[in-house]
């Protein structure tokens, strides 16, 4: 008998692929861990407040007399560590325990490391000054960490705070998933609110309902707490009403096939742009601007897609194609252009762009497109470079003014009916959205076309493309020109919009905020690039244009990397990946949860055999 019910008292432990142990006893952590993650918090928290970021964002408030930008920059590694101390990978085959109180108690424990690090941190300022080295060492910042109390006060304060955060994060594990998805619908809400503030009163105005955000928002900026208690209990409600049901609603749009599908697609996309159309006549200049502003990002973004996304190649100086669209259309347009000035209007000298840009790709792309990886990203920087340096030098001032740039450039004429000029933002983003619509069209027909089917297999691999008969240098060079196409696109409607161009504005950083939006919205997708550009230069803003949140301007590239590290570890493929850019990177993980799985059936199965086999032996 023992031999029978051995190898089934053995099974749960291998075969427990989605069924969840036991939680762990609350004291049994993982103390090395919890050392090692306190520790880098302590650090991240020693880092955030010498940057100056909590007394700079201080003066942006989140909810009034609550919480402000400065202290939630302060409570965000608490919180964050308080969620990844209990982490554990779930995969095929391998077991893991359920959530209980062991996750709150090493979230407390470890929110109160990270928090200790604020209170050491307030006691080094109050007994040694090193103001020398470090700038940010000030009596603000200690008077800040204190909230006007004393250092004593801060000791204390931050080990509660941060241990209250720390348990909060862990308790997030415990919770069932339906309340997770509402309080984290909950607090984005109000979150967004707070940030988007500038926006919804601009639109508020411009629809004439002032009255509904004068209650939601305080005078002085933020959410009044009467406003964030409404607006966290109605989108609590509705995410808990309507939970499952938008995942449930993209299911069934995904499973329609043919004509079905194209019809459900060409919806989606008339209600899109009947937003996008309807919405700047109730909205601000303020509205407008941002808009067109994402609009050019949108335009570059979609542009290096082709580059980047579908064709593998790491385009580091995809600003220069931008520099040439602005100053080619300048010299076509404008009548102070230094030595050729034909003044011609700006959709015919539109065509003398495109074409003096696909030049500019093919002198660019042709002697270095037989380079790969690093190499290749090395030399496209420089070309980067020196199409920038060559606008700046004396040496072709007289052609395109130097320095000093050109100047009183004319607006984009429509057909000889109106003038699209930066005077007008709504405008601009009307000229912006036809191109970009142009830009979509072209990015999805040549993804499905023979040439995207070749620009995909020598992103996988150049080589085996090249064995299976792909001309890879044609191949690549042609998505070189067609970037730079796109890309000339937002560089003439640019020049059009600020009157004026400069060699300033075409920094080496345009080319990696621009990479940045691609990678953390999603290679290869068309969806992602735009929700890319949306989220990262309509919050935080472009290299030189401001976004909702003019208090990170400072910020903005300590922002950018940060989001790239994370990105590049916890999300690689995007935000709004494609399903063959995510089958490619995670490829080697699919294929360990396989290989696991099979591992468990052969034992599985191995264990039913043997428990055949004695069966079958006489006693």
């Amino acid at each position: 008998m023992s031999a029978l019910t051995a190898p089934d008292a053995a099974t749960p432990d291998t075969t427990a692929a989605s069924a969840a142990a036991p939680p762990r006893p609350v004291f049994a952590q993982d103390w090395r861990r919890i050392g090692r993650m306190g520790a880098v918090a302590v650090l991240g928290q020693f880092f955030i407040s010498l940057s100056n970021m909590p007394v700079r964002l201080d003066g942006r408030t989140i909810i009034e007399g609550l919480l402000s930008l400065g202290y939630l920059s302060l409570v965000i590694v608490p919180f964050a560590v308080g969620t990844r101390v209990g982490h554990q990978v779930r995969r095929e085959g391998v077991p893991y325990h359920a959530a209980g109180a062991h996750e709150v108690v090493g979230g407390a424990v470890i929110g109160a490391l990270a928090g200790g690090g604020l209170s050491l941190l307030a006691i080094l300022i109050a007994n040694f000054d090193i103001r020398e080295p470090l700038v940010n060492w000030s009596p603000i910042l200690a008077d800040l960490l204190a909230f006007g109390r004393g250092t004593a006060f801060a000791v204390v304060i931050w080990l509660i705070i941060g241990a209250a955060i720390g348990a909060a994060g862990g308790l997030l594990r415990v919770v069932p998933a339906v309340a997770r998805r509402v309080l984290w619908t909950m607090v984005l809400a109000v979150f967004g609110a707070a940030v988007l503030e500038a926006l919804v009163e601009d639109l508020a105005e411009g629809m004439h309902i002032d009255s509904v955000t004068d209650w939601f928002y305080a005078s002085r900026g933020g959410l009044t707490i009467t406003g964030a208690v409404v607006l966290a209990a109605g989108s609590g409600a509705l995410a808990f009403v309507g939970r499952g049901r938008v995942r449930r609603a993209r299911a069934r749009v995904e499973m329609l096939e043919g004509a079905a599908r194209s019809k459900a697609n060409l919806v989606l996309i008339l209600a899109t742009a009947a937003v996008l159309i309807v919405l700047p006549m109730f909205a601000g200049k303020l509205t407008n601007e941002l808009l067109a502003n994402v609009g050019l990002f949108v335009l570059l973004a979609l542009g290096l897609n082709i580059v980047v996304g579908l064709a593998g190649i790491l385009d580091l100086g995809y600003v220069a194609f931008f520099a040439v669209g602005s100053y080619s259309a300048a010299v076509l347009t404008a009548a102070t252009s230094p030595r050729i000035h034909p003044e011609l209007p700006w959709f015919v000298a539109l065509i003398g762009v495109v074409v003096l840009t696909g030049l500019v790709g093919l002198f660019i792309g042709a002697p270095v497109i037989r380079m790969r990886g690093d190499y290749l990203a090395i030399v496209t920087l420089g070309f980067g470079e020196i199409i920038r340096l060559l606008f700046l030098s004396d040496w072709l001032s007289g052609w395109f003014g130097g320095s000093q740039g050109i100047t009183n450039i004319p607006g984009a004429e429509i057909f000889g009916l109106a003038e699209v000029s930066g005077t007008d933002p709504r405008s601009v983003f009307y000229l912006v959205l036809a191109f970009c619509a142009i830009a979509i069209y072209v990015s999805w027909r040549l993804e499905r076309s023979r040439i995207g089917r070749a620009w995909m297999a020598v992103r996988e691999d150049e080589t085996v493309a090249e064995a299976m008969g792909i001309n890879t240098v044609n191949v690549k060079l042609l998505a070189f020109v067609v970037g730079a196409v796109l890309g000339s696109f937002s560089g003439a409607i640019f020049s059009a919009k600020v009157g004026s161009v400069f060699p300033a504005s075409f920094l080496i950083l345009v080319s990696i905020v621009i990479l940045v939006v691609v990678i953390f919205g999603g290679m290869g997708n068309i969806v992602g690039v735009i929700a890319g550009s949306a989220v990262l230069i309509g919050v935080l803003g472009g290299p030189k244009q401001p976004g909702l949140l003019a208090e990170f301007s400072e910020f903005k590239l300590l922002i950018y990397g940060a989001l790239l590290v994370w990105m590049m570890l916890a999300r690689p493929e995007g935000l709004i990946p494609s399903v063959r850019r995510t089958r490619e990177l995670h490829q080697e993980e699919m294929a360990q949860d396989a290989w696991l799985r099979g591992q468990t059936e052969d034992d599985d199965h191995g264990n039913e055999a043997d428990a055949s086999r004695r069966a079958e032996e006489p006693a």
